[in-house]
């Protein structure tokens, strides 16, 4: 099956002629119009330094309801100790550029400096968000994505601070889970993000979830003048 080269107009083949690695198409731009087709039909951005811009759609795709979220007897006592501090869209950039820095046992990253621009971009369109946690006056960790109708496309995530990037995930699936999201999705597997909850599930049945929640509307703009995070008092 091939894969698709992409041209100027802002079109995507069907997700269903992606292959079976879940690489649908390559080529195109990262514009805001692009990158919001393509959330919108169930396909993200993912590419090394150097190569094509790689557009993917997998099957199965990695995602968890936010009230599915796991909070362990660790993360419940981190949560009840106020051990973070939570805020939204107070750094969105900085949080990618911490993000971007090499994992133990990584040789680089897939986000760039034209994915960087990009997703910035959408941060002042009200389209990207960030959730930080904070330790006194460090930033201990946080994570960025997208939201669109009621689903939460989860990008990245980091942790200078022991247990912060999964207390700041907890914080938004509660938050999220009170504004009737459907769905945060984690795209591909990671054990991290399992221990969390997420799991697979059939490309088809993502799809059709996604659908309806892009009926619902989008809660666009500043996520922190919103007030979106919510509290937690007493997770389960």
């Amino acid at each position: 099956m091939p894969v698709f080269q992409l041209s100027k107009k802002i079109v995507f083949p069907s997700v269903r002629l992606s292959e079976p690695n879940g690489i649908l198409a390559v080529g195109g731009d990262l514009s805001p119009e692009r990158i919001i087709e393509a959330y919108r039909n169930g396909i993200f951005p993912w590419y090394s330094e150097g190569d094509p811009i790689i557009w993917w759609s997998p099957d199965p795709r990695f995602a968890v309801k936010p009230g599915d979220v796991k909070v362990s007897k660790t993360m419940r006592q981190v949560l009840r100790r106020d051990t973070f501090r939570f805020t939204a869209d107070t750094c969105f950039e900085h949080v990618m550029r911490q993000c971007s820095l090499p994992r133990k046992h990584e040789r680089g990253t897939w986000i760039n400096e034209d994915m960087i621009e990009a997703y910035t971009q959408l941060h002042s369109m009200g389209i990207a968000h960030s959730v930080e946690a904070w330790h006194g006056d460090e930033l201990a960790g946080g994570l960025y994505g997208i939201s669109l109708g009621r689903m939460f496309f989860g990008e990245s995530m980091f942790t200078r601070v022991p247990n912060a990037s999964k207390a700041a995930f907890i914080t938004l699936a509660g938050s999220l889970e009170m504004l009737n999201f459907d769905l945060i999705d984690c795209q591909v597997y990671t054990s991290h993000l399992e221990s969390l909850g997420a799991a697979d599930y059939d490309r088809e049945y993502f799809l059709s979830v996604l659908s309806g929640s892009l009926e619902k509307e989008t809660l666009s703009g500043n996520w922190g003048n919103l007030g979106v995070l919510k509290k937690m008092s007493d997770p389960d």
